[in-house]
C-alpha cells in the first residue's frame, strides 16, 4: 500500500496564489491518475480572507485556462498542518519566514519555496498580483503551472523509489 502524499500551498491571504497552485496542481494530479495518492490543499498565513472565495480576477484568469476554483474557500494555516502535510510550499520569502517561525519544533516537514520546483522560471518567488493589473494574474498562473509540473515530476520520482 502506497502512503498518501499531502501537499499544502501557502500565500498570505489564500485568495490568489495558493488557491491557484492548489487548483492547477490538483488538475495535473488528476490527469496523472494520482488523485488517490496525492492530497492537495491551500492556506494563508494571515486570517484576512478565511471563508472567502478566491479573488474574482484570479478565478477569471484560471477559468480561461480551464481551472475552476469556485468551490475553494480561504483558510488560515494551522500548526497541525506541519504534521499532516509532507510538502508545505510557500509562494514567497515573507510567507516562508512566517511558516518557519510558527513551525512546531522537531517536525519532519520543513516549509520551502514552491518555485524551487519550477523548470523554466528562475525567480524564487511567485509575486502577489493582488494590487496589480490583470497581467500579474497571468504571470502567476504561468509560474504556478511551471512549478506544478516540476513538483509532480519530483513526487513521481519519489513514488518510484
Amino acid at each position: 500500500m502506497v502512503k498518501k502524499i499531502r501537499v499544502l500551498f501557502i500565500c498570505m491571504g489564500n485568495i490568489c496564489r495558493s488557491p491557484t497552485a492548489e487548483v492547477v496542481f490538483r488538475q495535473y494530479v488528476e490527469h496523472a491518475s494520482l488523485s488517490e495518492i496525492i492530497n492537495i490543499d491551500s492556506a494563508g498565513t494571515h486570517d484576512y480572507h478565511v471563508g472567502d472565495a478566491p479573488d474574482a480576477r484570479t478565478q477569471r484568469v484560471a477559468l480561461q485556462r480551464g481551472y475552476d476554483m469556485s468551490s475553494l474557500r480561504g483558510r488560515q494555516v494551522e500548526l497541525s498542518d506541519f504534521l499532516r502535510f509532507d510538502y508545505v510550499l510557500a509562494m514567497d520569502h515573507a510567507n516562508l519566514d512566517i511558516l518557519q517561525r510558527i513551525a512546531p519544533p522537531g517536525i519532519h516537514t520543513q516549509a520551502q519555496l514552491f518555485l524551487g520546483y519550477a523548470r523554466h522560471h528562475t525567480e524564487c518567488e511567485v509575486p502577489d498580483p493582488y494590487f496589480g493589473g490583470a497581467d500579474g494574474f497571468e504571470r502567476v498562473l504561468d509560474m504556478v503551472e511551471d512549478a506544478a509540473e516540476g513538483l509532480l515530476q519530483h513526487i513521481r520520482q519519489r513514488l518510484q523509489k
